[in-house]
């Protein structure tokens, strides 16, 4: 095709243009290497300035301290939901869990082969379309750490401030809005965060670590499932993901040049109003799923009265160069999922779709 759709999937997801120009004019061959960067040795000195350049800009983006590793791992977010517990649940062997998607539920199932979780808080009764308040949060305070999903793309719904923890460090699945604003790292324990849907390529997790809770890590642990291995060898005791890591870093350094995560933040916020705007001005014909207070600015999750109207939607929109609409199969309805680098205008443009169809169809 020679003109690119508007890409609304959940993940893998919507990348810049100008990483993906860039990426295609120095495919074949590097500037000043002559080989690719899926060619060149993870060891090798191109590649120790690829991520290196990577890292630094990642914690320029997020005013990283050096009380932090960042790490470049694999196995995705969902091996993270069993490292997190492995590493840093002892001695305790108990931490709380807010529950607020599909997401957390499975890492709540792999912590519960470690040690005890208490649900400090879920929105499970309403089929998740709120952030439980701070007030309903249950927390112990004896917990070896406190784990939330920041954002849960199913459901469309997002914290919109960090739950508050006292002196038990906060864990965080940022998975899908990594880089969506800037947030104070120094709040934080653990951030991790897959790729693939606001970062980068499928194949890479990104986690910001603090050095200090490596003294949890036993040495007894798979050296593979170890934070220590990671930290030590600088995330290459085996072989990384050379090329994810290498668009990662050309990410970061394109989210810099946009005027980093501030600009991002109001980017996105202006995005999102313009279609919840419309979604709430429809006279109900487009119903949001979350709670307004809660909605996500990076999955705007809909439904019509009908599934009959909701597929005709979502065909009629391929065919005009929407895809990626469909909700997600255990909820049904319609997903818009409008991260980092999805652009306003195509967002505008679906908006007037949307006019269209209720203006055909209603």
């Amino acid at each position: 095709m020679e003109k690119r759709i508007y890409n609304f999937s959940a993940g893998p997801a919507i990348l810049p243009e100008e990483v993906l120009k860039e990426a295609q004019e120095n495919l074949l061959s590097l500037p000043g290497i002559g080989m690719s960067v899926m060619e060149i040795s993870h060891r090798s000195k191109p590649f120790d300035n690829i991520i290196g350049q990577a890292k630094e800009d990642i914690k320029k983006l997020l005013n990283i301290s050096d009380d932090y590793s960042i790490l470049f791992l694999q196995g995705g977010a969902s091996l993270q939901f069993s490292m997190v517990p492995m590493n840093i649940m002892p001695p305790k062997n108990k931490a709380d869990y807010i529950v607020t998607g599909a997401w957390s539920k499975k890492a709540v199932k792999e912590a519960k082969r470690v040690g005890n979780v208490n649900i400090a808080a879920t929105s499970e009764e309403t089929v998740f379309n709120r952030i439980p308040k701070q007030k309903e949060l249950k927390l112990d305070p004896d917990a070896s750490y406190v784990h939330f999903t920041s954002n849960n793309t199913i459901y469309g719904t997002q914290f919109t401030a960090e739950p508050e923890t006292g002196n038990v460090p906060l864990v965080c699945d940022a998975s899908s809005d990594i880089f969506h604003k800037k947030i104070d790292v120094s709040k934080y324990g653990i951030i991790y965060a897959g790729a693939q849907k606001n970062m980068g390529p499928s194949g890479v997790v990104l986690v910001i670590f603090r050095n200090d809770l490596l003294e949890r890590s036993s040495d007894d642990l798979p050296t593979m499932l170890n934070y220590k291995t990671h930290v030590e060898k600088d995330s290459m005791f085996n072989t990384p993901n050379t090329f994810g890591i290498y668009i990662i870093g050309l990410v970061a350094k394109w989210l810099l040049n946009m005027g980093g995560l501030d600009k991002m933040y109001e980017t996105n916020k202006h995005k999102a109003n313009i279609l919840y705007d419309f979604i709430d001005s429809s006279n109900g014909y487009y119903k949001g799923h979350a709670e307004k207070d809660c909605r996500s600015l990076m999955n705007v999750t809909f439904n019509l009265a009908t599934e009959e109207l909701e597929k005709k939607l979502i065909a009629d929109a391929l065919a005009a160069g929407f895809s990626g609409l469909k909700g997600h199969r255990s909820v049904g309805g319609l997903r818009a999922s409008i991260y980092n680098a999805f652009p306003t205008k195509g967002v505008e443009e679906l908006v007037t779709f949307m006019k269209d169809f209720m203006a055909k169809k209603g």
